[in-house]
């Protein structure tokens, strides 16, 4: 049976990458992030990346270059110099591993996971971040809800974890934005995986909110979630399909 997006995911607007703002030492996904989310109140969404010794860190990019400055991939370096390497516009901070963010949120708000691709091309060249990061979440107790953007991930983490909601990070699939095959675009954006992958929600681009697919799972009950929102009257127009926002530059209404 697929198991239910908590409630908690659709009532507190879900902070991007958690509460960054650089102005202020909080870069994104970093741990002063996501205590300033837990402070507001907000969900938080983080990503997740693998590095060469298997260790589960929480980051954006494959490369390291726009959140630290250093040259080369995530991947090709080990966890304990990971947990070392400076991010930019931080207080000296180091990426953090899924374990330090998982005592440092402790429930307190819901927490939303995306594991990237490590496929490249959103294949079934998957298996060990999605294997390590449920053993490493494995006892935790709080709102949890995990998603990919690969479907084959998707229903990796549902095999490994069907007591948890996971879901599909879905968009538009632009050739401009993803160097995918078309034929790989053209599948993703119509969604059909949905079903097959035991996904319980969708994440959707917010500009492609009115994509027909959305309105059909939507009418079947599915939650909607969108990203990424970036004002208010943004937030405004998306909720008029989406259950709640992933939002980024501002402070998103508490709807409860």
């Amino acid at each position: 049976m697929t198991p239910s997006l908590p409630s908690e995911f659709l009532q507190r607007p879900i902070a991007h990458r958690a509460l960054h703002d650089i102005s202020d030492n909080r870069p994104e996904n970093s741990r002063a992030a996501i205590q300033a989310a837990i402070d507001a109140g907000y969900g938080i969404e983080i990503d997740l990346q693998l590095t060469a010794d298997g260790q589960v860190m929480v980051f954006h990019d494959y490369d390291l270059k726009r959140l630290t400055g250093q040259t080369g991939a995530i991947q090709q370096i080990t966890g304990a110099e990971a947990l070392a390497v400076p991010l930019l516009h931080s207080d000296s901070e180091g990426i953090p591993s899924l374990k330090e963010v998982l005592d440092l949120v402790a429930g307190q708000v819901p927490l939303l996971i995306e594991f990237k691709d490590q496929d490249g091309a959103m294949g079934t060249g998957i298996g060990p971040l999605e294997q390590e990061a449920v053993r490493i979440l494995s006892g935790y107790e709080g709102p949890l809800a995990l998603m990919s953007f690969n479907p084959n991930s998707t229903a990796e983490l549902a095999r490994l974890a069907p007591h948890l909601p996971c879901g599909i990070v879905t968009c538009a699939f632009r050739a401009d934005d993803w160097p995918l095959p078309q034929a790989v675009r053209e599948h993703l954006r119509g969604i059909p995986d949905f079903e097959s992958t035991n996904a319980s929600f969708i994440s959707h681009e917010a500009a492609d909110l009115s994509r027909p697919r959305v309105a059909e799972l939507k009418a079947r009950g599915v939650p909607i979630l969108c990203w990424t929102i970036r004002s208010p009257e943004q937030e405004a127009e998306a909720r008029k399909v989406a259950d709640n926002v992933t939002f980024e530059g501002y402070l998103a209404t508490h709807s409860a």
